[in-house]
Parts: C-alpha cells; structure tokens; sequence
C-alpha cells in the first residue's frame, strides 16, 4: 500500500508506513519571511502580520496558489503582493455572502412549494406518511431528523401547537417545513414517491422534476462551503447538478457543458431562480460590481469569455 504523506516542501511516498510530523510552528514574522523569500512584495509588515494572525496562513494559501509561477518551489509571480492576495479573499468572502443571499431566498421558496403540494395534494400531516415515500427507511431517517429539529426549536408556533392540539402530536407540513435544513429538505424531495406530486413541485419552476432534485441537491452542498466559510470562487465541484437541456426553454444556452464542475454554472441556476422568485432583485448587478470592484479574472469560476452576452445576464 502506498501512503502519500506531505514532507517539509514535497509530497514523499512511503510504502507501509507514515512518518513523524516535523513541521515546526511559525511565528507571523517568520511567515512574513517565507512568502518574501518566495518572491511576495509585502510593503507594509504591520498590516501583513495583522491578516495573518486572525486569517490564518494555511487559510491564506488556498488564494496566493494561483499567483505562484512555481508551485513545487511555491515561488510566486513578478510583482505579485500580499494586497493582491488580500483582495482575492475578501472577494471570495463577498461572494459567499452574495451566493447566501441569493440561496437563503430559493430555501424558503423550495419549502413553500414543498409544503403547499403536500398539504393540498396529502392533507396536513402528509409528511408523516410513509407510504409517500421510496423507501421507507429514508422516510424514516428524514422524519427522525425532523423531529429533532422541532424538539429544538424555539420557534412559537412549536409551543403554541404543543399547547393547543393534542392529535396529531406534530405540526402540520406548512409549520414544520419552517425548521427544515435545505439539506433534509433535498432528502425529503428526492425520496417522494408521488411523481404528479414532484412535478407539481417541478412545475412551479418550469423545471422537469430530476433537474430540481438535482439543483436543490446541489444548493445544499453549495450553502454547506458558504455556511462553513470555505473556499468558493476557483473550487471545483464535488457535487455537480444536472443542467436543464430542453426546459426551460433557452435556459441551456446559457451554461458551460464543458466546465460543469466549476461555480459558473451554479451561478446561472441561482440567477434564473432569483430572477423567478424576486423579480425585482439586485443580485445580478451585485454580482458584477463584486467582479468590477475587485478586479477578478471569472474564467477561474469557468465563466466563458461571452458570458455578459448571455440572456441570463441580459435581463
């Protein structure tokens, strides 16, 4: 078996083995130092020491990769500065905070679609019922999981219900779909079984119904790298989602099929959801003043060159 284990500036391969950590700890200083020796222009070592000691080096290294000429020597560029790298992290978390805006508006969407099909098409407690489920033991994941969370809530219309009714114990779908995570939310839509039922949810969207249990799939991971403050803007996908292809119509033109694992296609679904949910948003045009205001080149993000010409970005 071979075992990859980083050494000081190298990955080394050992065969059975691992070695002992040797990596000592740096002071802010002496990684002032290192990015120096490597090439980084820090002109002021008073601002630099201060980004590292509450951004963290480590966390820091995932944004100056793209600026090194030499990443086995991690050697970085002509002329490149600590500013430069500086800009690109406050760019990336502007755009975490764009991306949560935007997903925070399309969960309560998907939860009201959720709720209001199930209540009208299953009655109230509809959520309760395993047979409008795959699988019954998902359903019996999915509502375990929900229970918890309204044991956990602090939410009044929990302990108003509590006090109120007696049977059912729960509340009905269009509460309980207020404490659902998106996550729970995805399980819960990819294991309903009525299929009128997900199209009717699908249909809300104009979305064939495995396109949207793939897209909110995909939203769960995407909010879960914003939620946790990871990198977003150059990351490529582990989670990818199905792209609509014939509906709606004219939507496909606007992706990349060569680059599905890249943030721009993510983008694109997130813009056509908005521009469906609240048609009188901001978020496209905030998303370009971010990449104007710090000077970002989007191809990283695997936006292709015509990008602004697309009528996802014209309207």
């Amino acid at each position: 078996m071979l075992l990859a284990v980083p050494s000081n500036r190298r990955v080394t391969y050992f065969r059975g083995k691992k070695v002992q950590f040797t990596k000592p700890p740096k002071s802010f200083q002496e990684q002032i130092g290192i990015l120096e020796s490597r090439g980084m222009i820090i002109s002021d070592h008073g601002s630099a020491a201060h980004y590292l000691s509450h951004l963290n080096y480590y966390r820091l290294r995932g944004y100056w990769l793209p600026f090194e000429a030499d990443q086995k020597a991690h050697s970085f560029k002509s002329g490149v500065t600590f500013d430069d790298v500086l800009n690109l992290y406050i760019f990336d978390r502007e755009l975490r905070l764009l991306a949560l805006d935007a997903i925070e508006r399309i969960e309560v969407s998907l939860r009201t679609q959720w709720a209001y099909h199930l209540a009208r098409l299953h009655g109230p407690h509809a959520y309760l019922n395993a047979g409008l489920s795959k699988n019954p033991r998902w359903h019996a994941n999915n509502l375990s999981s929900l229970m918890k969370e309204l044991e956990r809530s602090d939410e009044v219309f929990v302990s108003h219900y509590n006090e109120t009714y007696s049977v059912p114990e729960s509340p009905p779908v269009w509460a309980v779909c207020e404490v659902m995570s998106l996550g729970l939310l995805s399980r819960w839509y990819k294991s309903l079984r009525p299929a009128s039922t997900r199209t009717a949810i699908a249909r809300t969207y104009d979305l064939p119904d495995r396109v949207l249990e793939s897209f909110v799939e995909h939203m769960a991971y995407i909010r879960n790298i914003c939620a946790h403050h990871s990198r977003l803007w150059n990351r490529r996908m582990t989670k990818t989602m199905e792209l609509p292809r014939t509906k709606p119509k004219g939507l496909s033109a606007n992706f990349d099929h060569q680059q599905e694992r890249k943030l721009y296609n993510t983008l694109v679904m997130i813009a056509y959801f908005m521009d469906m949910i609240s048609p009188d948003h901001h978020w496209k045009k905030r998303l370009f003043h971010l990449l104007e205001e710090h000077k970002i080149d989007a191809r990283a993000m695997g936006f292709p060159t015509d990008w602004q010409s697309r009528s996802i970005w014209q309207s």
